[in-house]
């Protein structure tokens, strides 16, 4: 199996500052178009193990352009987001957290940002999600797990709009 490594750069302008957020991504195959695929859980757990031995949050099982398959753990709040074309579909293997979606992202001073992703959400619809739940996230919703000591889902994202 082939492991693909991408390195996002995104470079946010605040007024006169600029804000550099890196984030990794650890591509584990691209998505085949002529033949299943298959993560038996073994090999999920030999991949979560060697997330949480390089510190990272995400690994992407799948990558199909329009659509993608990761596998998230965190554990701690993560930031408020909205994906403008992208639904998403969790599935939590294990942990447990507070999802917020719909509402308004905020900054860390309460004020609506103009963006994709901001500090916290308001005005959301909160509940605790918890291993075997599976929650659909339209494109265009706020959306945030917060009150986590540590939470595992299997993402899967596609492209609505």
């Amino acid at each position: 199996m082939r492991t693909y490594t991408f390195i996002g750069i995104v470079i946010v302008a605040f007024g006169v500052g600029v804000s550099t957020l890196t984030a990794q991504i650890v591509i584990q195959q691209q998505a085949p178009t002529d033949a299943a695929a298959d993560f038996p859980l073994a090999a999920i757990n030999a991949i979560i193990q060697e997330m949480d031995d390089a510190g990272r949050s995400t690994t992407r099982l799948l990558e199909g352009g329009a659509y993608n398959v990761n596998i998230r753990r965190i554990g701690n709040a993560e930031t408020a987001l909205m994906h403008p074309r992208t639904t998403d579909v969790y599935v939590v293997k294990d942990g447990s957290g507070t999802l917020v979606t719909g509402g308004h992202i905020v900054d860390e001073r309460g004020n609506p940002v103009d963006g994709t992703r901001g500090a916290r959400i308001v005005g959301g619809v909160e509940r605790v999600i918890g291993a075997g739940d599976l929650v659909f996230i339209p494109a265009g919703v706020p959306h945030g797990i917060r009150d986590t000591s540590g939470i595992t889902w299997f993402n899967i994202r596609f492209d609505t709009k």
